[in-house]
């Protein structure tokens, strides 16, 4: 092939086109392979569908990772806010997504837009204070929640919102002073959360009444332990009834359970709440709990009652049947005189009798798991009418007694107060005493009264101002009247008179110094 001087620059035009395109290619060529299946970022490693980068000083996510990996670990870094932003490409096919051991304070809304399949995420040991709601919304098909080991104070009604296919909730070692019983009742509830783990929290009370609605496959997947609860009868009779009923979350931690007296709320001494029977809880408290729970009924005589077999294994393909307490079978495909069973296992009494008491016995039986499980449910059925008579004799009986009661403190009051005693006798009576009285304090007292020395003459003061004190021998007087008694006055009215009225005209000093001289007293001759 020949060349000539025209030819020449028409190659040199073609091939300059035809490169400026090969330049292009390569570029598009370059780009397409970085972004596709097979790169792995030099701070992680990578096997199959697994992605790792723990403990790469991360604060994001790598953008030129696997877009067909279905695991991501992150833990150990420095990511400490998640944004709508934080992983920049959108994941279809990631599942689990580890992030624990991070700085992570806060969680904006839209976090999880590009992860929407996630089954499985870790969150545990960040800086967490609080959840607002709703930040985990697009997790739709979110199964697993690990937020434990955080600090957690507050949790949003509309936090958990819209995760309808959570099974598996971990909250412990967080600083929860209320139970998030928001994911048990109420239009946002979880019907699917089978583990609830809040313990180590700083949970004092617990909603007792309202967790008596919660389903049993519910109940025992919920973890207490740990909580500085406050020492309550109610509280233990829920914990006791969970441990009969074989929950793991009791019987796998029983040791773990204590309270504390509210008059020592920080706790210097701990009490064990489930070790035989501490608080001394009444019999009557522990039968309300259960009754509470619905194990046991009551019911009068015509009633219509209808019994729930509140069992753990509540799956698709789950056989229940009732024993009565005369050992009757009761199955859902036949029907018993006044019974029927249903298919979930209710059982229904259409017309309660006295005879129908007792102690029933639900068993929940699936063969496909091979599981089985038994509950006991209490049925008291009593007569209205006779129970009404029975009161009415009751009420009869202490008001006779009350009444007799009565009558005999009004007896023994007017034997003690109404004596037969005239009033004028103890109107003398009285008198008698006060001049008693008033005799003895005159012979008592050197000196006069003052209403007596004033309204006597000026001579009788002076001759009274040297009288000293007598001392009277007592006269005995057997008499009936005095029961054998003492009388120092034979006649008190008398004697106080003569004293009282003696007068003289001038002071007997000679009578006197020979009352209290010290030469004895001779008697006349």
């Amino acid at each position: 092939m020949s060349l000539n001087g025209r030819t020449i620059p028409t190659w040199l035009g073609v091939c300059k086109v035809n490169c400026k395109g090969l330049a292009f290619l390569l570029v598009f060529t370059v780009g397409i392979c970085g972004s596709a299946p097979g790169m792995c970022p030099t701070a992680c490693i990578c096997a199959s569908d697994i992605i790792s980068c723990t403990n790469k000083n991360l604060s994001r996510v790598p953008g030129n990772l696997y877009k067909s990996m279905k695991r991501l670990d992150l833990s150990y870094n420095r990511i400490a806010l998640l944004e709508p932003e934080w992983v920049p490409v959108l994941f279809e096919k990631l599942n689990t997504l580890i992030v624990d051991h991070n700085s992570i304070s806060s969680i904006i809304t839209g976090s999880f837009s590009t992860t929407p399949n996630l089954k499985y995420l870790d969150l545990s040991s960040n800086s967490l204070k609080t959840l607002g709601s709703p930040v985990f919304q697009e997790l739709k098909a979110l199964e697993v929640l690990l937020l434990y080991n955080n600090q957690i104070t507050q949790i949003d009604s509309l936090a958990f919102g819209g995760l309808y296919n959570l099974q598996k909730l971990y909250l412990s070692y967080n600083l929860l002073l209320n139970f998030p019983l928001d994911l048990y009742v109420g239009k946002h509830k979880l019907t699917d959360l089978a583990l609830l783990d809040i313990s180590f929290n700083r949970i004092r009370l617990m909603p007792i009444q309202r967790l008596s609605s919660v389903p049993a496959k519910q109940l025992s997947g919920i973890y207490l332990h740990g909580n500085p609860f406050y020492c309550d009868c109610v509280l233990y009779s829920m914990l006791i009834f969970w441990y009969q009923r074989q929950f793991s979350s009791v019987v796998d931690f029983k040791n773990e359970y204590s309270c504390l007296l509210q008059s020592d709320p920080r706790g210097h001494n701990k009490l064990p709440l489930l070790l035989d029977n501490f608080l001394n809880c009444s019999e009557s408290t522990v039968n309300s709990s259960f009754q509470a729970f619905g194990f046991i009924h009551d019911a009068q005589v015509g009633d219509r009652l209808i019994v729930h077999c509140d069992s753990r294994i509540s799956d698709v393909g789950t056989h229940f049947v009732w024993v009565s307490p005369d050992n009757r079978l009761l199955e859902p495909d036949r029907e018993t005189s006044n019974f029927k069973v249903f298919p979930n296992g209710s059982l229904e009494i259409t017309d309660a009798q006295l005879e129908n008491s007792g102690l029933y016995s639900c068993i929940a039986i699936n063969k496909k798991r091979l599981l089985n499980e038994t509950i006991e449910v209490r049925i008291n059925v009593s007569n209205f009418t006779m129970n009404r008579s029975h009161a009415h004799e009751a009420f009869n009986t202490a008001f006779t007694t009350l009444a007799a009661c009565v009558a005999s403190i009004i007896l023994v009051l007017l034997y003690l107060y109404l004596t037969p005693c005239p009033c004028q006798c103890k109107a003398k009576k009285k008198k008698r005493k006060l001049n008693q009285s008033s005799a003895h304090s005159s012979i008592l007292n050197s000196t006069m009264p003052q209403e007596l020395n004033s309204t006597m003459p000026a001579d009788e003061k002076k001759a009274s101002t040297g009288k000293r004190v007598a001392f009277l021998e007592p006269v005995h007087e057997p008499k009936d009247s005095q029961n054998g008694k003492v009388k120092l006055f034979p006649n008190d009215s008398v004697i106080t008179e003569s004293i009282l009225k003696t007068t003289r005209t001038k002071s007997d000093s000679d009578s006197v110094n020979s009352v209290f001289s010290d030469t004895p007293f001779m008697p006349p001759t």
